[in-house]
């Protein structure tokens, strides 16, 4: 048997000690980072708990509840009028749509529906809203992937509808306009011919947003195949709206409910996308707002005349009972159960809001991307805090 020789041996050793140097330093330790509750890419006071392996998220907790104020309790000391003050706050950026739902169920229990023109500006308004909503949307998801030109096109354009609302409201954000039996005021003179223009000049910042993001590589290749939400999960976990279309599922509020408003006299198109992608849940939203200024254009050259309020009691006390109504948010579906017990204010409300239940996705939906793709998945998920943390 030949003898090792000292120098063989030596080699050897240090060919060892070499590999264990080697594997120490690939393996990792499993790492918790706090995105949030104060970070932008949140979008507002959420937390999200991620547990990664290098750059691999291996989960992800969404953390709720840092700014939670209370509606549903706050509504049992209003009186129903009073109402709409508070809920237009819950997504702060739908303001008048927030208030729909409310009204609507508020009217099935006294059994009342507003005069037709006010259903046509009630629809008008809503969309005006969607629009609002979305439009800073199509913006800051440039800046989650750092292109700021494009939420200075969405806040330069949005004032345009901004605009819109407060002449005939006197709120930007917060209109407090909807009322039980029909609407606070009518429109005043040239608000038609004024939102016919506005609407060009928000079909003319999706023409310019498309271009500028959609076609760029880096957008694309930063949301394309990033987040994938198959139909089937999508269902499971109760998205709605955008979120749900993107994945493939053909479902509108606005479309397949009967509703007392105007949307069953327009024409639109309700848009999805098979892909299930960050990319995808862009894309839905983008032709969302286009349809949304299509649906504005024919209801204001429509416009029943006619009184806006139906004759209701000065001091408004609604029926005891229960009523559930839910309509195509901005954001998806937004629902209120209302229980009156014959009282000036409900007894009870539970609010269904569409946040809630979209960022319920975020444990399945990250597991096993990387720790950039988190901020894209968030901002293409879209949720508002106050729509969570109701």
């Amino acid at each position: 048997m030949t003898a090792i020789s000292e120098r063989q041996q030596r080699g050897y050793i240090g060919a060892i000690a070499a590999e264990a140097r080697v594997n120490v330093e690939l393996e990792t330790e499993g790492m918790t980072l706090n995105i949030g509750p104060q970070h932008p890419a949140t979008h507002g006071t959420l937390r999200i708990i991620a547990k990664l392996d290098g750059e691999q998220v291996v989960s992800a907790e969404p953390v709720m509840g840092y700014m939670h104020r209370g509606y549903e309790k706050l509504v049992e000391v209003r009186t129903f009028p009073q109402v709409t003050t508070l809920i237009n706050r819950i997504d702060w950026l739908g303001n008048f749509a927030n208030e729909v739902p409310f009204i609507l169920a508020a009217e099935q229990l006294m059994e009342i529906e507003a005069p037709a023109r006010a259903q046509y500006i009630r629809t008008i308004f809503f969309e005006l809203s969607r629009q609002a909503n979305l439009m800073l949307f199509l913006g800051d998801m440039g800046v989650q992937l750092g292109a700021i030109t494009a939420v200075f096109y969405a806040f330069r354009d949005r004032e345009h509808v901004l605009n819109l609302m407060e002449s005939v409201t006197g709120g930007r954000f917060h209109p407090n306009f909807d009322r039980i039996g029909g609407l606070k005021d009518d429109l005043p003179k040239g608000w038609v011919e004024e939102c016919k223009g506005a609407m060009v000049k928000v079909r003319r910042f999706c023409d310019e947003i498309e271009e500028l993001l959609m076609g760029n590589e880096i957008f694309e290749t930063r949301t394309r195949g990033i987040g994938v939400i198959p139909a089937e999960v999508a269902l499971g976990y109760g998205l709605s709206g955008a979120n749900l279309r993107a994945s493939g599922v053909d479902w509108d509020l606005r479309r397949d409910n009967d509703y007392p408003l105007a949307w069953k006299d327009a024409d639109f198109k309700v848009w999805t996308h098979p892909d299930g992608d960050s990319f995808a849940r862009y894309w839905v939203r983008l032709q969302e707002v286009r349809e949304s200024t299509k649906i504005v254009d024919q209801l204001i050259e429509n416009i029943p005349a006619g009184p806006i309020m139906a004759k209701v009691p000065r001091i408004i006390k609604v029926p005891a009972g229960e009523a559930w109504v839910s309509t195509e948010n901005p954001l998806g579906e937004m629902g209120y159960y209302v229980v009156s017990k014959g009282d000036l204010g409900p007894f009870r409300v539970k609010i269904r809001t569409a946040s809630f239940n979209n960022i319920s996705i975020v444990p399945w939906v990250m597991r096993g991307v990387y720790v950039p793709d988190v901020i894209t998945i968030l901002a293409s998920l879209y949720f508002i805090l106050g729509d969570i943390d109701r």
